[in-house]
């Protein structure tokens, strides 16, 4: 397996250049031959917070890898600076393109307006945007998820474990997205146990996209929730969720963890025994899948939508104690069926 360059990019002018040079993405290995030149390559450019997040971009990393794997394709990794603006991520893909690869991955929503104008410009190349479907195009894939579907089972584990009868959510940014995944977790909850409380906070608000990238946040606002009588916490908020899972932790708390399952993070592992369960997103199988099918010819572009029904969003079962919960796993199987057979519809706005 060839080894994974990681592009670091920043956001001032003076290393823009140094951007351009550095973003084709060549392994270690690569000695620019004809037959490295002529190797499928394919590009991931990282959301907020970037690979090693312990969720959303690792999950991407990890469809990329597999791709590398299985179908002999030569990898590219970008990463995002600081406070960038949409002239970052513009130039971030236009040097991926350039580079030669195919498909160009931006992960994450915040990619629509680089994507909408980069994709234009390479017609022949596929660009795919995971969480947004408000950038289309004839080389635009797609790829979006049921959060809330996901999320409801969540809520659903969330009662059942329970205690105190007070759970708290906690969202990155205050975006549509991430509502999703209050809607759903909030719906779940209630729906198992009407009495419960439900708390609710988010880190930052749009422009700051911090509450994505700070554990520090994360885990401030996971413990303004346990002295408020939570005992069953769930953060969408990426890297920032891992802060409150170290709060959860460090209480004797439970903690959900979302879009990897973050149970087998090893950046989590001294606190793999209250990570209660996750909520997955199929990120991983859709980076995979795209950069198959543009291997294979035939392109995947418009909107790839991942739901309960096809795994493409689910909770996770790796905790051992979570396993033992047969009263929650019960009810837990039940709500998954009844979503899958449209007797739950789930809400995708609180």
């Amino acid at each position: 397996m060839r080894r994974i360059t990681r592009i670091a990019t920043v956001g001032i002018a003076s290393a823009a250049l140094a951007l351009s040079a550095t973003a084709c993405g060549k392994s270690s290995n690569d000695s620019g031959s004809d037959s490295d030149s002529k190797a499928t390559k394919a590009a991931i450019a990282y959301d907020i917070g970037g690979r090693g997040d312990q969720s959303f971009n690792d999950a991407a990393y990890a469809g990329l890898k597999k791709a590398e794997d299985e179908l002999d394709v030569k990898g590219a990794e970008a990463e995002p600076s600081s406070g960038e603006g949409d002239a970052d991520k513009v130039q971030r893909l236009t040097s991926l393109a350039r580079a030669g690869n195919n498909p160009v991955i931006g992960v994450g929503f915040a990619y629509a307006p680089a994507i909408k104008k980069v994709a234009a410009q390479f017609p022949d190349t596929t660009f795919g945007i995971i969480d947004d479907t408000s950038v289309t195009g004839k080389n635009i894939a797609n790829m979006v998820f049921n959060e809330e579907q996901g999320s409801y089972l969540a809520g659903v584990a969330a009662a059942k474990a329970s205690k105190t009868g007070t759970v708290g959510f906690i969202g990155g940014v205050e975006v549509p997205l991430i509502k999703k995944f209050e809607a759903g977790f909030a719906q779940g909850v209630k729906d198992t146990n009407p009495k419960a409380k439900v708390l609710t906070q988010y880190l930052t608000q749009p422009p700051n996209f911090d509450g994505f990238a700070k554990p520090d946040l994360g885990k401030a606002a996971a413990e303004g929730q346990l002295d408020k009588g939570a005992d069953v916490i769930y953060a969408a908020a990426g890297l920032a969720g891992s802060g409150s899972i170290e709060a959860a932790s460090k209480a004797g708390k439970w903690a959900i963890g979302v879009d990897s399952d973050q149970y087998n993070q090893a950046g989590l592992a001294e606190y793999k025994d209250s990570i209660l369960t996750s909520v997955t997103k199929d990120v991983s199988d859709s980076v995979y899948n795209l950069i198959k099918s543009v291997k294979d010819g035939k392109p995947q572009t418009g909107e790839i939508r991942y739901g309960l029904a096809t795994d493409g969003v689910a909770l996770a079962d790796s905790n051992p104690k979570y396993k033992s919960m047969t009263d929650l796993i019960a009810a837990v199987d039940q709500a998954k069926k009844d979503i899958i057979d449209g007797k739950i519809t789930v809400k995708t706005a609180p």
